[in-house]
């Protein structure tokens, strides 16, 4: 599996193949995104959407990312991630590399437990648990 970043000019092609899997891992948000506000997002190049791809090139999983910066790291916040995306080491390494091209220093994403459990394996940590109330 390749890990593929999709430049902005190619996000309306790649875009059908990949919304199945944003679709589904923003199923689990609680209502902080819909499909079509990631799609929108992604098309005005706030966030950046990336795909696993095999050697056809046939899409088996995407992402979406964004990067910001704190005071001591630039990082690289996985906003939705779903199918074989980071499916083995060497998917995640690709992931890694990707988000150091592009200066980050961390990686960071919200997940729920049983993601953030299949996470730890590549040695991520919780560091916050978000909660929240509707005004």
């Amino acid at each position: 599996m390749k890990i593929q970043y999709v430049s902005i000019e190619w996000v309306h092609r790649t875009w059908p193949l990949a919304e199945p899997y944003i679709a589904d891992a923003l199923s689990h948000s609680k209502g902080e995104y819909t499909v079509e506000n990631a799609k929108s997002l992604v098309t005005q190049g706030q966030w950046i959407l990336i795909v696993a791809v095999d050697e056809e090139n046939t899409v088996h999983g995407a992402a979406t990312m964004y990067f910001f910066n704190r005071p001591d790291n630039r990082v690289a916040f996985i906003t939705a991630m779903g199918g074989r995306l980071v499916s083995s080491e060497d998917t995640f390494e690709q992931l890694k590399a990707y988000a150091a091209s592009m200066g980050a220093t961390a990686i960071e994403g919200t997940a729920r437990e049983s993601t953030a459990r299949l996470w730890s394996r590549y040695g991520f940590e919780e560091k916050y648990r978000i909660v929240g109330v509707k005004l």
